[in-house]
């Protein structure tokens, strides 16, 4: 599995984030002041130095826990606060977002193109971006690609504004155009070409190809303010109403049925260590006042945010509180075994780890 999907992941989510947040700090009629102090503060966490040194380090893509974890710190990282339901809402519409952007790149290699360009602060964040990731070859970027489409296979939320534009099904699955312009570099499909052992084309047939493709497009520029060509990565809640989602995924039922495996998981050491890492590399900074802080809500309602919590389907629940149990057992689990003790278990780290969720 490739070990530079990390970064392209955490920074597109996070770009979803800042849209959604700002949609809502608008819809909610908070003061300028504070919506701008909220925004600022998350853009200065998510792009600190020391936080990117973890973020661009070559590691794995665990599970889906840690993600969610360290943005839910970087969603607290300010004077705004969300209840669980809002900020499981939250983390669909983001992930969903870039589900869809990732599902309708036109080249893998365009995923990078994706990667939204906030203020001048991310200046040297797009700087790493582009020495990482510039010399990789297509299979590379292809490898990344299906590496992320794994991460959010299980993902089928129903977000209203898909809906609306009819791009994505009732049982939460996208529907993928076969029809438009075609990728740079590629020709538009319809011939099947052979080639002789000398790379002289021989023969040539013609087939139906179920779509209407155009030409290709351009290739978008990896400047800064440069022409990306495609739209993805932009702001889609920029003129549109406040978006509901909805679960649509495996029942209760079937994820009872799954096999339980209560032996310690051989990977769970190395992403409690990339968990600790990263957020230990966060610099939240706590209200000087607590009379400061407000609440968001991403529902129309109180009363929404609260059938939402109780109808939410166990499998896709985050329990904050019980995220610390399963990291406590975790730790317990490597901490027995014999001559290598878990670094997080007995260390500061690992207590720091717990008391900075804790503090959530």
């Amino acid at each position: 599995m490739p070990s530079r999907t990390l970064p392209l992941l955490f920074i597109n989510l996070g770009g979803e984030m800042l849209y959604i947040l700002d949609q809502r700090l608008r819809a909610q009629n908070i003061p300028a002041d504070k919506a701008k102090k909220v925004m600022n503060d998350i853009i200065a966490t998510m792009f600190n130095k020391t936080f990117l040194e973890e973020l661009f380090k070559p590691q794995e893509l665990y599970s889906k826990k840690t993600p969610k974890t360290v943005f839910e710190r970087l969603a607290h990282a300010s004077i705004m606060r969300l209840n669980q339901a809002s900020m499981d809402k939250l983390y669909d519409l983001m992930t969903m977002a870039f589900k869809y952007q990732v599902l309708l790149c036109p080249r893998a290699k365009d995923i990078l193109l994706d990667t939204p360009s906030v203020l001048s602060q991310v200046d040297e964040t797009y700087r790493q971006l582009i020495e990482m990731y510039t010399p990789l070859s297509s299979g590379e970027f292809q490898l990344i690609r299906q590496t992320l489409l794994i991460f959010f296979q299980d993902m089928h939320i129903r977000v209203s504004i898909f809906l609306k534009d009819k791009v994505q099904n009732s049982n939460g699955r996208f529907v993928l155009p076969i029809s438009g312009p075609v990728p740079h570099g590629t020709h538009i499909p319809g011939f099947i070409r052979m080639f002789s052992c000398n790379g002289k084309e021989v023969k040539r047939l013609q087939v139906r190809n179920g779509g209407n493709y155009t030409s290709v497009l351009r290739e978008g520029s990896f400047e800064m303010f440069g022409e990306r060509v495609i739209k993805l990565g932009t702001n889609m809640y920029s003129v549109s109403p406040p978006v509901e989602t909805h679960m649509s995924g495996t029942s209760k039922t079937s994820a009872q049925q799954k096999s339980i495996n209560t032996a310690p998981n051989p990977l769970a050491k190395e992403e409690l260590n990339m968990l600790a890492r990263l957020m230990g590399g966060m610099e939240v900074q706590k209200p000087e006042n607590a009379d400061s802080g407000f609440r968001v809500n991403l529902f129309a309602t109180d009363e929404e945010e609260e059938e939402a919590l109780i109808s939410r389907p166990d499998e896709f629940s985050y329990d904050k509180h019980q995220a610390n149990a399963e990291l406590v057992k975790i730790m317990g689990d490597f901490t027995e075994e014999a001559g290598e003790p878990c670094p997080l278990s007995a260390s500061s780290k690992g207590d720091d780890l717990l008391a900075m969720m804790d503090g959530l």
